[in-house]
């Protein structure tokens, strides 16, 4: 072909694709569909209609603001204090009181150290570990556990307020009762709402609050339901109602999770404790041929070493078996 063929098919094919493009575009890519849809929108409503929408976008604004506050709040609680991690364990310490403790538990560990092995950074180790590292899982073991006995109270408590609300009584009365009947650390939250509520804080942020204290999901959905129906209305009881089988249904899931994996938990403890347990039995019986590990500088290397491979092996066995939901 002569290059004026070419240029032919070359300006025959634009013109085909130029069509193309013009004409069927618009209907392969939605873009009429899309038009049509907007000019149907675009259509006078009757006014009506449209003051039942404007109360309607109302409140979904009131509700995302709420949420938006909430969200905030939330991210603004990741950054948990030691101050606020004393609180969410349920003590009344202050720093100070904290600090002199870890002191103390670390100088006892450092001097337990220098009198079995009289090395002084294997010593020094021990102590910071006491100092630093007991007394803050402490404070995780007492958080969690004063979380259990929260989560196990919360959907009797919501009960008690529901059907106190379809009596007649206020929201802040029926908060009232179950502070008086309820067991702690949940009567202790609840009075804290309501000396919250008395200074002149109102009742939605006051249960708001709650999440930052005890920082579970449960308490976060009793504070959004309790906040959004303050600012936006609605039937407070069947909320709490629907919040009360959500809170049971949680439960349910959680102790189905516990079942379920309860045999890979206990495998990785028999894998976990198997180690130290071996060694312990070995020094039992040929102390000599172990000893090795701690008196040898070779030794030592190797003992740190398995420490930190072992620590890595339960913490990701640890991972694996822990689900959040």
């Amino acid at each position: 072909m002569n290059l004026q063929s070419l240029s032919l098919v070359f300006l025959a094919t634009v013109a085909v694709g130029g069509a193309a493009w013009v004409f069927l575009y618009p209907v392969l890519s939605g873009e009429k569909q899309a038009e049509n849809r907007r000019a149907s929108v675009a259509k006078p409503e009757p006014a009506a209609k449209r003051q039942s929408d404007k109360t309607q976008r109302s409140r979904r604004e009131q509700v995302e603001n709420t949420l938006k506050d909430l969200e905030a709040r939330h991210e603004k609680a990741n950054k948990v204090t030691l101050s606020k991690r004393i609180t969410q364990a349920g003590l009344d310490w202050s720093m100070q009181k904290f600090f002199i403790v870890s002191a103390v538990l670390g100088l006892v560990f450092f001097a337990i150290g220098m009198f079995a092995g009289r090395n002084f950074l294997g010593a020094l180790g021990l102590g910071l570990s006491g100092g630093l590292g007991l007394p803050r899982w402490g404070l995780s073991f007492l958080k969690k556990r004063r979380e259990k006995a929260f989560l196990k109270a919360l959907p009797d408590a919501v009960d008690v307020i529901v059907r106190g609300i379809k009596a007649g009584l206020p929201l802040f009365e029926s908060i009232k009762v179950v502070a008086a009947e309820s067991p702690e650390p949940l009567r202790g939250e609840f009075n804290t709402i309501i000396e919250t509520q008395a200074i002149g804080m109102p009742l939605g942020d006051a249960c708001a609050r709650l999440y930052e204290r005890m920082p579970v999901p449960e308490a976060n959905f009793f504070g959004i339901v309790v906040a959004i129906q303050q600012k936006s209305g609605g039937n407070l009881s069947e909320a709490l109602g629907n919040l009360s089988k959500v809170l049971r249904d949680r439960k349910k899931m959680a102790e189905k999770i516990q079942a379920m994996s309860m045999e890979a938990k206990a495998s990785a403890g028999i894998i976990g404790a198997l180690p130290p347990i071996v060694m312990i039995l070995v020094y039992l019986t040929t102390p000599a041929y172990i000893s090795l590990l701690w008196t040898h500088p070779t030794g030592q290397l190797m003992l740190v070493g398995c420490v930190i491979w072992m620590s890595i092996g339960v913490m990701v066995m640890k991972k694996m078996i822990n689900f959040d939901f």
